[in-house]
């Protein structure tokens, strides 16, 4: 929806209107900044992307009653239904937007307010009466929020960059570096500079700007433990899921501006886009992706689809020049070194979407939260094979290392893991280490134990595992970037709490089955499209940048990663990796991810890290 900012530290006005014009393609809609306090200590900016009440009166920063003092980045979906209950205890409104809704909500309720919001969002209140600081960031971290505080001053964006702007005192994190090589994605609460932090998804602060201290606390979890366990047949779960989900595609339809839906023609998307066609008389736009590339091209799926809900339906044709413009200007607007490849693709079809919407629903989360992912299949083998004895599967995985085919190879690793926990953990980072040179453990992460307790059966802990890091880092993310560069807001109706919630809840049987993944969102997108459009393959939403690395960007690779240039990049072995190229380039073995991840940190380098110390 914005781009939000704010600081104590007293940047003059040209300095300040530069960070927030880094950050406009976030909201191009209005540009504005404000000093409140005593002395004008605060500096509040925002960059508005107008999605309700497009009327000026509800430009930001806001403030309430005088001295309630307001930027938010985001939506609160339910927002009406707290407004009529504020209006009954008093409260007064002179907008129809939900950010003077936040407002009032914070004066009732304090701190607890954010568990009054089903949204997403990333705000900051400056109680002008209480001199602090109150801010939140939404459950599953869909929204960014990046800070910084040295004991002293704070300051906070939507963007890194924003706040790494004019800041002489940041040096680059050598542990965050050593994470993105292991995970593809700097986990929260690190960024790749060492003294700016995101604040946790789920999480809220309090910065009192009298002591000058920073006190931060959870609010929201997911229930880990399984303590909630849904009781009901799945018959009972369907008919609830149905309702819920119902509720929150309506919910996340609600705009003054134009809608539309990303329709993959997978299941998630498919129950998104089935259920806007039931909660609206106007006809849905729909949108897809095009790839010329054999294997890459989905978009007849979602034309099935479309055409069975009667859609707008639009496929976006993408291709090689397209994606490699975006390549190099991959940095400006993802801050720091990411190497998830399906944010290029992304990017692309928000790109062209905004050129009908403004907002898009998309299907983010149903293979977390419905055990989707084909990893999860894989696990349920390799179960039956982890029972085997250790020695035994060392055994073998020596004879298979003897073969020459990498895929044979990757097999014998994981053989030689104590347990599933161990071979999945690995199999989210790197099973091979040899090409990162660290002494940080990459696994010393609080998320670790969504994984590593016994209270759960393991599909449920790698999902709940899932939720807590490769969505939340690596999704979201990519999501919210990708749309944002375009100034396009991207809507999760998978993403509402009550859903995740309910999804936590149910027995793996419900959503894992024999062979049947996601059974009961199936069963609930089955009521409205018909089942045999789906019966067909899982895949990924990707580009064929495996291929292009080989052909069209071959010369791109080898000057960007030559002998020379991987010497100076931190925390690689620059001779294993340049042995990493020559297999790929040579098709022996596909080094597609690790090529473009030490590519996109060597981009980032060069266009946002120069000038740092590495410690």
């Amino acid at each position: 929806m914005c781009g939000i900012y704010g600081s104590t530290i007293p940047y003059n006005n040209a300095q300040i209107n530069e960070k927030l014009e880094r950050s406009n393609f976030r909201g191009p809609d209005k540009l504005k900044f404000d000093y409140f306090g005593d002395k004008n200590q605060v500096i509040f900016g925002h960059n508005r992307l107008a999605i309700i009440d497009l009327d000026e009166r509800s430009n930001q920063p806001f403030t309430y009653q005088g001295n309630i003092h307001l930027v938010f980045n985001g939506e609160i979906y339910n927002f009406q239904e707290i407004k009529k209950v504020l209006i009954t205890k008093g409260y007064t409104f002179n907008t129809t937007s939900d950010t003077e809704v936040i407002c009032a909500a914070y004066l009732e309720y304090g701190e607890d307010c954010v568990s009054h919001f089903n949204g997403m969002f990333a705000f900051v209140i400056f109680d002008q009466v209480k001199n602090l600081f109150f801010g939140a960031r939404d459950r599953l971290g869909q929204k960014p929020f990046y800070y910084y505080h040295n004991g002293k001053d704070f300051e906070f964006a939507s963007q890194l960059s924003v706040v790494q702007l004019y800041n002489q005192n940041l040096s680059v994190s050598k542990k965050a570096i050593s994470l993105y090589l292991a995970w593809g994605v700097i986990p929260d609460p690190y960024s790749i500079f060492n003294e700016i932090k995101k604040l946790r998804a789920g999480h809220s602060f309090v910065f009192d700007l009298n002591t000058h201290t920073f006190t931060e606390k959870t609010y929201w979890d997911i229930d880990y433990k399984g303590e909630k366990a849904y009781k009901g047949t799945f018959e009972e779960a369907a008919n609830e899921l149905d309702h819920t989900l119902k509720d929150a595609v309506k919910l996340r339809l609600f705009a003054d501006v134009p809608v539309g839906i990303f329709l993959s023609g997978g299941v998630d998307s498919s129950v998104v886009a089935a259920l806007a066609t039931k909660s609206t008389n106007s006809k849905v736009k729909t949108f897809s992706v095009k790839f010329n590339e054999k294997g890459f091209d989905e978009s007849l799926y979602a034309q099935q689809v479309a055409d069975h809900l009667q859609t707008d339906h639009h496929v976006i044709e993408c291709n090689y020049e397209e994606g490699k413009s975006l390549i190099k200007n991959f940095c400006h607007f993802y801050d720091e070194p990411f190497s998830d490849s399906s944010a290029i693709p992304s990017m692309l079809l928000a790109k062209h979407t905004r050129e009908k919407v403004t907002v898009a629903l998309s299907g983010d989360a149903g293979d977390e939260s419905f055990i989707g992912y084909h990893r999860y299949n894989w696990i349920r083998k390799g179960q039956k094979i982890n029972m085997l004895p250790l020695f035994f599967r060392k055994f073998s995985a020596s004879i298979l290392n003897l073969s020459s085919n990498y895929r044979l190879k990757i097999i014998a690793k994981a053989l030689t893991y104590k347990n599933t926990d161990d071979v999945y953990l690995a199999s989210m980072t790197n099973l091979d280490f040899s090409w990162i040179k660290t002494d940080v453990d990459v696994y010393d992460l609080e998320e670790i134990k969504y994984l590593k307790h016994k209270k759960k059966n393991l599909f449920e802990r790698i999902s709940d595992f899932d939720l807590k890091t490769y969505l939340i880092w690596d999704i979201n993310t990519k999501v919210d970037r990708a749309t944002m560069a375009f100034s396009l807001e991207a809507r999760a109706p998978l993403l509402d709490y009550r859903v995740v919630e309910f999804a936590r809840s149910l027995p793996t049987s419900f959503k894992f089955k024999g062979k049947n993944q996601k059974r009961i969102l199936k069963e609930v997108l089955y009521k409205y499209v018909p089942k045999h459009i789906f019966d067909r393959p899982k895949s990924g939403f990707s580009m064929p940048f495996a291929e292009w690395f080989k052909t069209d960007l071959k010369d791109f690779v080898l000057t960007e990663l030559s002998d020379e240039n991987l010497n100076k990049i931190p925390c690689i072995e620059p001779e294993t990796i340049s042995t990493y190229i020559k297999q790929h380039m040579n098709g022996s073995w596909n080094r597609f991810t690790i090529i473009w991840q030490v590519l996109v940190l060597k981009q980032w380098l060069d266009n946002n890290g120069k000038g740092y110390e590495v410690k």
